[in-house]
């Protein structure tokens, strides 16, 4: 006979509240929220930390099924280990009380993020509610339940830009910890991103999540989307 597998009890929260709980670690996940590959030494700087220090976090990390390790040439390159773990991040940001403004630097980069980001793979802070809340208006998507429905007048709007989508689709929400008010996630919201970059309306920032937008983006969100640019 085989053996019953033994139930499984409450979700141990203390266990992520360790991991999350020690600063260094917590500037590693951020700085890998954006769905970016990033290398170890790369890393170390974003945590303020020396490379055996961040090793030994990435260590635990990857261990803990947060983050996966990738080999490339000599390096390996460290990315989260899936969107979970980015909603996860999402979700406790929206909770936590905001770090301390030191420096202009700090505060720009503060700044840049909250207007426009990535959220691991798609578009998120004022600049991406504004584009979930154009695309309601328009009556491109129905919002409802834990997500949005994309309506027979989205569907060919959305394909004029190139995006896939058929009238009845279900595209998953993300509240916005910065906004505290939804964007558009999941697999459109993805699309909706890469769409906004090879069209040019929004570039990346090499050193951080910021997105910041572009001059054909003040153009483009408006003209083809409806969205009021904030």
């Amino acid at each position: 006979m085989s053996a019953q597998p033994q139930p499984a009890g409450d979700a141990d929260l203390a266990t992520v509240g360790a991991l999350l709980a020690e600063p260094a670690r917590a500037k590693v996940l951020l700085a890998l929220a954006d769905g970016r590959s990033l290398p170890a030494s790369m890393l170390a700087a974003e945590a303020g930390v020396a490379a055996s220090t961040a090793s030994h976090h990435l260590a635990r990390l990857t261990e803990a099924g947060f983050v996966c390790a990738v080999a490339r040439g000599r390096h390996r390159y460290f990315t989260l280990a899936g969107p979970q773990v980015a909603e996860l991040l999402e979700a406790a940001a929206r909770v936590a009380p905001p770090q301390p403004v030191t420096s202009l630097r700090e505060g720009t980069r503060a700044h840049a993020l909250r207007y426009a980001r990535r959220c691991y793979d798609h578009l998120a802070g004022r600049l991406g509610v504004a584009v979930a809340d154009a695309l309601q208006e328009r009556g491109m998507l129905d919002a409802g339940g834990a997500g949005f429905t994309v309506t027979a007048e989205g569907a060919d709007a959305l394909a004029d830009l190139g995006i896939a989508a058929r009238p009845g689709d279900l595209a998953r929400c993300c509240l916005d910890w910065t906004e505290q008010r939804p964007h558009v996630a999941g697999a459109l919201g993805r699309e909706l991103l890469d769409c906004v970059l090879v069209l040019g309306w929004v570039s990346c920032d090499a050193g951080t999540r910021a997105l910041r937008l572009t001059d054909a983006g003040r153009v483009g969100f408006p003209a083809r989307l409806g969205v009021r640019v904030p």
